[in-house]
């Protein structure tokens, strides 16, 4: 009996890392976390959310390769970033899969993955998911979009319809880099990101 259960420690102690808690979300208002830490983009190089906010601001998204859902979301993936690009918007999105870099989102994975949707912008590794532990992140994937103080104004989804493109009532991250980009005040602050949940370890 004694060894049965030295035995199932292992798998005990897997299972338990793998429910650990996460933080609640980043409250609308926060300031961005970790501003000044690198992660290692596609590039080759390192990058930082200070070096990749703009005049207007900073969108962070939280992605991956594998992702069904975010592969729904690809075409208005690459559209949010090139409007938040042309609205003066800092633009970095973070793979936080760390129990998959084996499994499809590894760095090399990322760069491949990143050529093929002709990514212009910054794909980053988030070590250890690190990153998605200070933002409270769970799903991808999931926005979180921060003004020219660098204030969050909107955390949430793309748009209400995680299905397809085609069936979307409401476009909320383009709505809120509108609203950003006109100096007004985000009418829909927080929506509910529907997605795969994030591979910690």
């Amino acid at each position: 009996m004694k060894k049965l259960l030295l035995a199932a420690l292992p798998f005990a102690a897997i299972a338990f890392l793998a429910l650990r808690p996460v933080a609640d979300p980043l409250a609308i208002g926060s300031t961005i976390p970790e501003k000044e830490t690198k992660m290692k983009d596609i590039s080759g190089k390192e990058v930082s959310f200070k070096q990749a906010f703009r005049e207007n601001g900073l969108l962070v998204m939280f992605s991956c390769n594998t992702c069904p859902v975010v592969h729904k979301y690809e075409s208005r993936t690459v559209e949010s970033c090139k409007k938040a690009l042309d609205s003066k918007v800092g633009v970095i999105l973070l793979n936080s899969n760390e129990a998959y870099r084996e499994k499809g989102d590894s760095y090399d994975d990322m760069k491949e993955y990143a050529g093929k949707m002709g990514y212009a912008w910054n794909y980053v590794v988030d070590q250890g998911s690190t990153m998605a532990d200070a933002f409270g992140a769970t799903r991808t994937p999931e926005v979180f979009l921060f003004d020219k103080n660098g204030k969050l104004v909107y955390h949430g989804a793309i748009d209400d319809n995680p299905n397809g493109g085609g069936d979307v009532t409401r476009k909320h991250l383009a709505i809120a880099i509108d609203e950003l980009a006109a100096g007004k005040e985000v009418s829909t602050k927080k929506t509910k990101s529907v997605g795969c949940t994030i591979k910690r370890i």
